[in-house]
């Protein structure tokens, strides 16, 4: 039985209640609003077809999370990513190429683009390996760190690294940050949340608010969530015991080595 009073925005559910519906749209609007450049802010969307065809049957297609447009023209994906995934840098660059591909015209076509945007919010660490970022801007540069090409970009935020407590608040956007990693253990409103773009987003987000229907699909959703967490960290934690067994047959084996010395 489902206890919390709001959702959590990491299931698929809940992600694109808050953020995918028409009735939501404003809520979208802010959020992206804080990864965007000034000239780039958007002021009006239209939510487009997620589901991407590619050219041919033997080619792959994209189901994006949200797939959005501003009244410019400017293209916006937008994914929630629960667990980490093989080739994940690879499959997002697949991704930005369907809005490139829309974009060309039949006959007298000049190449011109319009700016493509994917903002990937991240349930997980993807680059351990390298220096951790809580987020991470990526466009095309050339050897000497000069923009080279500014139409298209990549936008990361890796939740996990993100930490700030209510006193430590400081921007719009770190508000935002703190309102979806915290959203499904609040049982009242922060009086930092206390305004209105997040009051709407807490009025969406009340379990109590969900109809019958919407009820059994958060219910679904939350489930497979749970079960992805589940096998990712199950994963985890085998891959961590199984190294550490290797350390330690590797240890044993040579001390046995240096006494055959």
């Amino acid at each position: 039985m489902i206890v919390a009073k709001y959702f959590n925005p990491y299931t698929d559910f809940g992600f694109k209640k808050l953020f995918g519906e028409e009735g939501s749209k404003d809520l979208l609007i802010d959020f992206l609003n804080q990864l965007l450049p000034t000239h780039h802010q958007i002021q009006q969307l239209t939510f487009k077809n997620p589901e991407n065809l590619a050219d041919t049957i033997a080619e792959r297609k994209a189901i994006f999370d949200i797939y959005c447009e501003s009244k410019t023209g400017d293209k916006f994906i937008v994914e929630m990513q629960k667990a980490k995934i093989k080739h994940f840098k690879d499959r997002t660059l697949f991704y930005s190429t369907f809005p490139i591909r829309e974009q060309s015209e039949k006959g007298d076509w000049n190449f011109y683009l319009l700016p493509i945007y994917f903002i990937a919010i991240l349930d997980f660490e993807y680059d351990e390996n390298t220096t951790s970022k809580f987020r991470r801007d990526v466009c095309l540069k050339d050897q000497d760190g000069d923009i080279f090409f500014d139409k298209l970009n990549f936008k990361f935020l890796q939740m996990p690294l993100f930490n700030k407590q209510e006193d430590e608040l400081i921007t719009h956007f770190d508000k935002w940050l703190y309102f979806l990693k915290n959203l499904e253990s609040f049982n009242h409103i922060p009086a930092i949340l206390n305004e209105p773009i997040f009051q709407k987003g807490f009025e969406i987000a009340e379990i109590s608010h969900l109809n019958g229907e919407q009820y059994e699909q958060y219910k679904k959703s939350l489930v497979q969530y749970l079960e992805v967490k589940n096998v990712f960290d199950t994963a985890f934690e085998e891959g961590e015991r199984s190294g550490i067994e290797k350390v330690a047959k590797a240890l044993k084996e040579q001390k046995v080595a240096m006494r055959l010395l």
